[in-house]
This record gives C-alpha cells, sequence and structure tokens, in this order.
C-alpha cells in the first residue's frame, strides 16, 4: 500500500512539476522567458532538474555538456527521455536552452 502511494505521489508531482507555470500573454501565447534561456530553465526545468542544476527528481545537469552535445540536449529536450515528457520546451526556446546548458562543463 506504501509503495502504491508513493508512486501515486511521485508521479503526480512530476507531472505538475512537468507542466511549468509559464506565462502567457492575452493572446495566450507562452512567454515564459521570452528567449532568456536561464529564465526558461527556472520557469520550465528546475522543478526537477533543481534551481542550481544540482538534480532532483531529475538527473544533474552542472556538468551536462560535458557528456552531450547541444544537438543531444536539444533532442532530449524535444523527445523527452525516462520520465522527462516531450516538448516542455519547442522551437527556438529549446535550441536556446540546450545552446546554454551544452555550455555547462
Amino acid at each position: 500500500m506504501k509503495k502504491k502511494f508513493f508512486a501515486l505521489l511521485m508521479g503526480a508531482s512530476l507531472a505538475l512539476a512537468a507542466c511549468g507555470g509559464g506565462g502567457g500573454d492575452e493572446a495566450g501565447n507562452d512567454t515564459a522567458g521570452a528567449g532568456d534561456p536561464e529564465k526558461l530553465y527556472n520557469q520550465k526545468c528546475s522543478g526537477c532538474h533543481g534551481g542550481e542544476l544540482q538534480g532532483g527528481a531529475g538527473p544533474e545537469l552542472a556538468h551536462i555538456g560535458s557528456k552531450y552535445t547541444q544537438e543531444d540536449i536539444e533532442g532530449i529536450i524535444k523527445n523527452g527521455q525516462g520520465a522527462m515528457p516531450k516538448g516542455l520546451l519547442t522551437g527556438e526556446d529549446a535550441s536556446a536552452v540546450a545552446e546554454w546548458l551544452a555550455g555547462k562543463k
């Protein structure tokens, strides 16, 4: 019973964190950081990966650029991996965050 409750709790927490807060303008467009990769990361990714890239529900990203290329990171952001859902960031936002993370070596 405790395992089922814990799994449900973790799943719900992950789903809520993955949804991110994100802002929007009056037209309903997502303006969560408007191209600033650090702001985008803080709004969409830090719930799982930590505000200081230290990890949490998701893996640590402090040195992710020494493991993956920018293209690899962008692919993970767009397509998801493991428990990380796809599409939290798309287009130029995904590219900007991938470039920023690729510099973390």
